[in-house]
């Protein structure tokens, strides 16, 4: 198992039990949220663990299922105990850029619902500022998606439109993504509202005042806790 991968299942696991029996969670998207499917399906089999999950994507759903965790659609619930995910970068002050996995707005959505955000973490996305290294996800409607590029890039980044193997990718909304280039976010919180703002935007990365505990794993397997 490569460092990162041992600071990501460090961290999921540490994770994955703090989750109380009878209770419903939001499941995070993912790499190292993986590392969390893989412990809560532990629990289940050897402790009697009884949980339901609300996924943030379809490729969590079929990893959940597969796992034995039961669902609930986020419709039919008023709240969650807890929502645990990841995050591609995280600021001193626990401000965090995600969507690397391109399910941003259903993880916002979740998070929004839950009593806290845990999000997991190896060492090396703790960052001094976001957006220098990472790419901020900022998903948009298709229509007049050009038009919608140019407001994006007079917040000052250079927007490129996310495609792989040739194909532009189509989020699990039927959206589009554009991967912003920053050469830094200073002010996050400034940002996000501008782009909360921006007609054509359906929501963005940032995520702002949203995490609870950030649970850090390293390449030793260690974790610590930032709260």
């Amino acid at each position: 198992m490569s460092d990162a991968n041992a600071g990501k299942r460090a961290a999921a696991r540490a994770a994955a039990d703090l989750v109380p029996t009878n209770t419903t969670i939001g499941l995070g998207t993912g790499s190292t949220f993986a590392f969390v499917i893989e412990r809560l399906a532990e629990r289940i089999r050897d402790e009697g663990l009884r949980v339901a999950g609300v996924p943030t994507s379809k490729a969590t759903a079929d990893l959940a299922v597969k796992a034995g965790i039961p669902l609930r659609e986020i419709d039919d619930v008023a709240g969650l105990d807890l929502a645990i995910d990841g995050a591609d970068e995280v600021d001193p002050k626990k401000c965090l850029v995600k969507g690397g996995g391109a399910a941003h707005t259903r993880e916002r959505m979740v998070a929004v619902l839950a009593r806290e955000l845990v999000v997991i973490v190896d060492d090396s996305k703790l960052v001094p500022m976001l957006g220098k290294a990472f790419l901020l996800p900022v998903e948009v409607l298709p229509f007049g998606w050009k038009q919608t590029e140019r407001r994006v890039a007079a917040t000052g980044c250079r927007p490129t439109l996310r495609q792989k193997n040739g194909t532009t990718v189509v989020t699990d909304n039927g959206n589009w993504v554009l991967d912003c280039k920053y050469d830094g976010i200073p002010d996050p919180a400034a940002l996000a509202r501008t782009l909360d703002g921006t007609v054509g935007v359906v929501d963005h990365g940032l995520f702002v005042g949203m995490a609870g505990r950030v649970i850090v794993g390293d390449a030793r397997g260690a974790v610590r806790v930032i709260t």
